[in-house]
C-alpha cells in the first residue's frame, strides 16, 4: 500500500475515497503508530469551517455528475467524452456518493423493467377473450 497523502486522509475522516482505499488506510492505521499520529495531525490542523478550494470542492461534490447525468450515463446517452469522465469518476476515483447514485438508478431502472413486463402481461391476459376467433 502506498503511504496516504494528508489529503487522503482528510477525505478518510470525511469518507469520500473508494471503499477500497478506506479499507487499506484504515488496515495501516490499526498498526501503524506513526500513520495514527499524521492521522491526528491532520484532524488537529483541519478546521470544520475552512473554505479552501479543495474543502468546498469536496464539500459541494463539484465534480460529481448529476442524477440526470448518471441515467443518461446507464442508458448510453452521453456524448463518449462525456461518458469516459464519468467511468472515470466512477472506477478510478471511486466517488462512493455517484457509485451510490448509480446503483439506485439501476436498480430503480430495473424495477419498472419488471412492472412494465407485468402490466403488459396482465394486458393481454385480460384481451385475450376479446380475440376474435378466425376458425368460427
Amino acid at each position: 500500500m502506498t503511504p496516504p497523502t494528508n489529503e487522503e486522509l482528510l477525505a478518510f475522516l470525511e469518507e469520500q475515497l473508494s471503499a477500497e482505499r478506506m479499507a487499506e488506510i484504515e488496515q495501516a492505521l490499526r498498526s501503524d503508530v506513526d500513520l495514527q499520529q499524521r492521522l491526528a495531525g491532520v484532524v488537529r490542523q483541519h478546521d470544520p469551517g475552512a473554505h479552501s478550494v479543495g474543502a468546498i470542492w469536496r464539500r459541494r461534490r463539484l465534480s460529481c455528475p448529476s442524477r440526470s447525468e448518471l441515467g443518461s450515463f446507464l442508458l448510453g446517452a452521453l456524448e463518449p467524452i462525456r461518458a469516459e469522465y464519468i467511468e472515470f469518476h466512477l472506477r478510478v476515483i471511486g466517488c462512493r456518493y455517484c457509485a451510490a447514485n448509480l446503483s439506485d438508478l439501476e436498480q430503480e431502472a430495473g424495477d419498472q423493467a419488471e412492472e412494465v413486463t407485468r402490466r403488459r402481461q396482465k394486458f393481454f391476459q385480460s384481451s385475450a377473450g376479446h380475440l376474435a376467433n378466425d376458425e368460427e
